[in-house]
C-alpha cells in the first residue's frame, strides 16, 4: 500500500489523542473506570496497530487487505472529526440561533422526561442496547441462512478456529502465520468489530464534546435526555459499554461474543426493571439494587447464553454476571457496563485455552 507510513503514523497519532482526551475529559474520582477503560482501549488500539504492521509484511495482503483494513479505521475517525468540526461551525454561521433552538428542544424534552416514572426512564435509557443486540442476531441469522443456501457451508460467519489466545500465541511465534490466522477469523467477526469500533467513536466524540466548552457534536442531546445526575459527572454509561463491547469484539469469536451482548443488553436491563417494578429485598451493601432484580438477570442471562455458546459456558457466564451485579457501583465502584464484557471475554480466552473447553451453539441448529 502507498503511504502506509504516513496512514500508520496519523491512526497512531489519532488514537494517542483519544487516550490523552479520555484521561483528560475523565471524572477524577472516577478511579476504577478510568483506569480500566484507559487499559481496555490502550490494549485494542496496541492490537490494531500490531495487525496492521504483520498484514504489511505479507504480500498477499498489501495490495488489497491493507487499504481496506486502514481505510476501514481512518474513515470512521475521519467522519467523526468532521462532524464534531461542523456541529461546533454550525452555531457560528448562523449566529447561534442554531445552538439556542436545540438548547430550548433540550429543555423541553427533560422537562417532559421528569413527569415519567423511574422505570420508564430506565427502559428508555437501555432500549438501544437491547434493540443493537436484535438487529444484530437477525441479521447473523439471515447472513447465515443465505450463506449456506448459496455456499452450502456456514464458511465466514463461524470462524474455523475459536481459541483465540492459541491463535495469538501463534501469531506471536510465527509473525508470517497472519494470513491463515486473519482468515480463520471469517468476514462477520470484522463486521461486528468494525460496526463496534464506528459505535465505539461516535460514544466517544458525544462525551468528549459534552464536556467540553469549545466543542458541540449532533447528538449531544441524548446524554441530557438519558444521563442521570451522577453520569453527568462522568462518561456515561453507554461510552462505558461501547468500550466493553469493542473489546469483546476484538477478542471473542461472533457467538460468544453476541452470548456477552445479550448479557450486557437484556439481562442488565430485566435486572433493573425487575428491580424497579417488583423489588422488595434489598442488597444490604446496596441499597439501589434487588435480589429480586438480581435473580430476574440471572435467570436471563443464563438463557441467553445456552442459546449461543451452551450450558457449560452458560454457567461460567451467568456466575460472572452474578459477581459483577453484586459487587459493581457498591462496594467497587465501577461500571457493570464495562466490567461485563471484559470479565467475559477474558475469562473465556482463558478457560478455552488452558482447558480446551469448547462452546456448542443451539441457535445455528435452527438453521
Amino acid at each position: 500500500m502507498e503511504y502506509f507510513s504516513l496512514w500508520y503514523v496519523i491512526l497512531l497519532f489519532s488514537y494517542f489523542l483519544i487516550l490523552f482526551g479520555y484521561m483528560y475529559f475523565s471524572y477524577k474520582p472516577d478511579t476504577l473506570n478510568n483506569i480500566l477503560g484507559f487499559i481496555t482501549l490502550l490494549s485494542v488500539f496496541f492490537h490494531i496497530s500490531l495487525f496492521l504492521l504483520l498484514m504489511n509484511h505479507a504480500d498477499e495482503l498489501k495490495t488489497s487487505h491493507v487499504p481496506l483494513f486502514t481505510l476501514s479505521l481512518a474513515i470512521p475517525l475521519f467522519v467523526v472529526g468532521m462532524l464534531i468540526l461542523i456541529s461546533t461551525g454550525l452555531p457560528f454561521l448562523f449566529k447561534g440561533n442554531i445552538k439556542e433552538k436545540f438548547i430550548k428542544l433540550g429543555n423541553k424534552m427533560e422537562e417532559k422526561l421528569e413527569i415519567w416514572s423511574k422505570a420508564k426512564k430506565d427502559t428508555l435509557r437501555k432500549l438501544n442496547h437491547v434493540l443493537l443486540f436484535i438487529f444484530l442476531v437477525i441479521f447473523w441469522n439471515i447472513g447465515l441462512f443465505i450463506v449456506i443456501d448459496y455456499a452450502g457451508s456456514s464458511s465466514g460467519m463461524i470462524p474455523e478456529g475459536n481459541n483465540m489466545l492459541l491463535l495469538y500465541a501463534r501469531l506471536l511465534n510465527d509473525p508470517d502465520s497472519i494470513v491463515e490466522v486473519l482468515f480463520s477469523f471469517g468476514w462477520f467477526y470484522y463486521l461486528l468489530f468494525f460496526l463496534f469500533y464506528i459505535f465505539f467513536l461516535f460514544a466517544l466524540a458525544n462525551e468528549f464534546t459534552r464536556k467540553s466548552k469549545h466543542f458541540s457534536f449532533l447528538f449531544n442531546i441524548f446524554p441530557k435526555l438519558y444521563l442521570t445526575h451522577e453520569e453527568k459527572q462522568s462518561y456515561g454509561t453507554y461510552l462505558y459499554f461501547a468500550i466493553g463491547q469493542l473489546f469483546a469484539a476484538l477478542i471473542c469469536p461472533p457467538m460468544v461474543f453476541l452470548a456477552i451482548l445479550g448479557i450486557s443488553a437484556i439481562s442488565d436491563l430485566v435486572t433493573s426493571q425487575i428491580g424497579i417494578r417488583y423489588g422488595k429485598i434489598h442488597i444490604s451493601w446496596n441499597d439501589n439494587k434487588t435480589w429480586e432484580g438480581t435473580v430476574a438477570g440471572i435467570i436471563v442471562s443464563f438463557w441467553i447464553c445456552l442459546l449461543f455458546v451452551g450450558i457449560l459456558w452458560s454457567f461460567i457466564f451467568t456466575i460472572i454476571f452474578l459477581i459483577c451485579d453484586l459487587f459493581t457501583s457498591k462496594p467497587i465502584k465501577i461500571s457493570d457496563n464495562l466490567l461485563i464484557p471484559i470479565a467475559c471475554s477474558l475469562t473465556y480466552i482463558a478457560i478455552r485455552f488452558f482447558f480446551n473447553f469448547n462452546y456448542s451453539s443451539i441457535i445455528t441448529g435452527w438453521i
